[in-house]
């Protein structure tokens, strides 16, 4: 169908999209040193993104199982395959960045605080700063424990997915099969249904002709009987 075609092809846009400017985002998170808060900011885009991709994805599942045309379908299903891949792979160069950037930031910070002097008048300071390094560290810890949680959440979403689309394309497969095997049988009624129509016109034959071979032994009876 022409309208699932072009519906397919707009949804496939719109993932090449997508997924380019998760591409950018996760190259903006390989390249931040902090603050915190805009690592924070630069997560929750990606995974605003990374949710947009699975849906449509999930979109161009549910185009391809309307499209009645195997060859088309099975086309339009190898697209989903690389897409899902791409998704993947995303999805965990998206996890190291992260990674890559908090540990950044907690570097620096530790750096940071090995730069302070020794000095007596800066002791409290030194302290305090410490103090806020550790605070800085635990926050950080709770961060990468935070995003390692929703990332978690988030392969698990899609693993869940995967296993939808999986169970989708066994349905399809399957009730192909089924219908190939009703139209062997539907085939195989109409043989039988035509040899049985023939075998009834060659009984209705034989019927006739033993009814006129009876008629004749009659009529040649009576014409024996009476003449």
């Amino acid at each position: 169908m022409v309208l699932t075609e072009e519906s397919f092809k707009s949804v496939s846009q719109e993932i090449i999209k997508s997924h380019l400017e998760l591409t950018a985002l996760i190259q903006d998170i390989q390249q931040c040193i902090g603050p915190l808060e805009y690592l924070n900011e630069l997560n929750a885009d990606g995974r605003t993104k990374i949710a947009v991709l699975r849906k449509s994805i999930e979109k161009l599942v549910d185009i391809a199982d309307c499209e009645r045309n195997r060859s088309k379908r099975d086309e339009m299903l190898a697209d989903i395959d690389n897409f899902k891949g791409q998704l993947s792979t995303a999805m965990a160069a998206f996890r190291k960045a992260n990674i890559a950037s908090a540990c950044a930031i907690d570097k620096m910070s530790r750096e940071d605080l090995l730069t302070l002097t020794t000095d007596r008048e800066n002791s409290l300071r030194k302290r305090k700063d410490k103090q806020n390094a550790a605070n800085t560290s635990s926050r950080i810890t709770d961060k990468l424990l935070d995003i390692s949680r929703h990332l978690a959440e988030t392969t698990q979403r899609s693993a869940e997915t995967l296993d939808n689309l999986v169970i989708s394309s066994d349905k399809v497969s399957s009730t192909r099969k089924e219908l190939q095997h009703q139209q062997q049988v539907i085939e195989q009624s109409g043989k039988l249904l035509g040899k049985y129509g023939r075998r009834e016109i060659t009984d209705k034959a034989l019927l006739i002709l033993a009814f006129i071979f009876f008629l004749a032994c009659v009529f040649y009876i009576l014409q024996k009987r009476l003449f």
